[in-house]
C-alpha cells in the first residue's frame, strides 16, 4: 500500500481541513488573537490532522500488505479468507466480511458440485456393472456355440473393454480411494494380463517375448494389470503390416527403482506427436489414419501412474518401435509385513 496513492485518495478530506483552518485563522484574527498564538494553535491542528492521517494509513498498511502477501504466496487462493485477521478498522471489517462471505458462497458451490459429481460417478459405475452382465453372457453363448462367426466375438470383446475402460477412467479420478500397495510380482500381473487378452492375441499372431520379470514391485496388482493391459491393447492397433508383430516385455532393477520395459515393433509415433501423447484425448496422426482412437488410453495410464506413485515414459522411432516404460520406486517401509 502506497503512502502516495493513500493521500491522493485523501485529497478531498485534506482539502476540507486546509479551508477550515483558513476559516478558523480569519474567525480568530477577528477576535484579535495574536499572530504567535495562532500559529501555536494551526501547529497543534497540524501536528493532529497529520497524527490521524499516519495513523488511519498504518492501520490500513498493515492488513492489505497482510492480504497482499498471502494471495502471493498462497497456492489455493481460496484459503484466503482463513489466512488474514480480521483488521482493527470498520471500511477493513465491511471487506472482511464480504470475503468471508463470497468463499463461504464458493465452498457451497463447490461442495454442491463435488456431490452431484460424486452421483453421476456412482451412476456410471452402476451402469457399467450392470451392461456388463448381458455382454458377458453374450460372450459366454459364443464361446458355448463354435458356429458362431469369430467376428461377433470379436466385436463384443471391443464393446467389453470399451466399457471397462469408462469404469477405469471415473475410478482413476478418485484411485487413491480405491488401491491396495503392496508387493506385486511383475512376472504374475503379466501373466494375468496375457491371458485376459490370449485370444485378441491369437488372432492376431502377436509374439510375446519376456525378460527378467521375476521380480516384486510395490503397487496396485489390479491396477498394474490394467495398465500392463492398456499398453499392449494400444500396441495391437499399430503393428506394422511389412513385419510379424511383436511385443517384448522386461525389466531393468537398481537399487533405486524398478523400471518395466514394454516395447513393440510396430509403426511407432510422430517426433511431432511425442510431446502430447498422454494429454487428454490426444489421438495424434496415428491414430486418426490407423484406427478409431479415443485418446484416452495413455492419459488414464499417466492419471493411474500419478496417483500411484509411479512414473511413466514414452520413447519411439517412426517405423522401428515404441517403448513405454513404468518406474516403481523402491520403499522398504512400504512393504507388508
Amino acid at each position: 500500500m502506497k503512502f502516495g496513492r493513500f493521500l491522493s485518495d485523501k485529497i478531498i478530506s485534506i482539502i476540507i481541513t486546509i479551508v477550515t483552518w483558513l476559516i478558523i485563522w480569519d474567525f480568530l484574527a477577528v477576535f484579535h488573537i495574536k499572530a504567535g498564538q495562532i500559529f501555536i494553535i494551526g501547529f497543534i491542528y497540524f501536528i493532529a490532522e497529520t497524527s490521524k492521517i499516519l495513523i488511519e494509513y498504518f492501520r490500513r498498511k498493515k492488513f492489505y500488505t497482510d492480504l497482499m502477501t498471502n494471495t502471493e504466496n498462497l497456492e489455493k487462493k481460496y484459503l484466503l479468507s482463513a489466512m488474514t485477521e480480521s483488521p482493527d478498522f470498520y471500511e477493513g471489517q465491511i471487506f472482511y466480511d464480504i470475503l468471508c462471505e463470497t468463499n463461504k458462497s464458493m465452498c457451497d458451490n463447490v461442495a454442491e458440485y463435488r456431490k452431484s459429481s460424486e452421483e453421476f460417478q456412482e451412476y456410471i459405475e452402476l451402469w457399467v456393472h450392470e451392461i456388463k452382465l448381458p455382454v458377458a453372457s453374450l460372450l459366454l453363448m459364443c464361446h458355448n456355440n463354435p458356429d458362431i462367426d469369430g467376428k461377433y466375438n470379436e466385436q463384443l470383446r471391443r464393446i467389453d473393454d470399451y466399457i471397462e475402460n469408462v469404469m477405469y477412467y471415473v475410478r482413476s479420478e478418485n484411485v487413491r480411494k480405491d488401491y491396495l500397495i503392496k508387493e506385486v510380482s511383475l512376472k504374475r500381473a503379466f501373466a494375468n494380463t496375457a491371458i485376459k487378452n490370449r485370444e485378441e492375441l491369437q488372432a492376431r499372431n502377436v509374439i510375446l517375448r519376456t525378460e527378467n520379470l521375476d521380480i516384486k514391485v510395490m503397487t496396485d496388482s489390479k491396477w498394474l494389470e490394467y495398465i500392463i493391459g492398456q499398453i499392449i491393447a494400444n500396441s495391437m492397433k499399430y503393428f506394422s503390416a511389412d513385419r510379424e508383430p511383436e511385443i517384448f516385455i522386461y525389466a531393468t532393477d537398481s537399487n533405486e527403482k524398478t523400471i518395466l520395459h514394454i516395447r513393440d515393433n510396430g509403426i511407432g509415433i510422430p517426433l511431432s506427436d511425442m510431446p502430447y501423447i498422454f494429454e487428454k484425448s490426444y489421438t495424434g496422426s496415428n491414430g486418426r489414419t490407423r484406427s478409431k482412437s479415443t485418446g484416452m488410453g495413455l492419459y488414464i495410464i499417466k492419471n493411474l501412474c500419478d496417483s500411484l506413485g509411479h512414473e511413466v515414459k514414452a520413447v519411439s522411432v517412426p517405423d522401428d518401435f515404441t517403448e513405454i516404460s513404468i518406474s516403481f520406486g523402491k520403499n522398504d517401509f512400504m512393504k507388508m509385513q
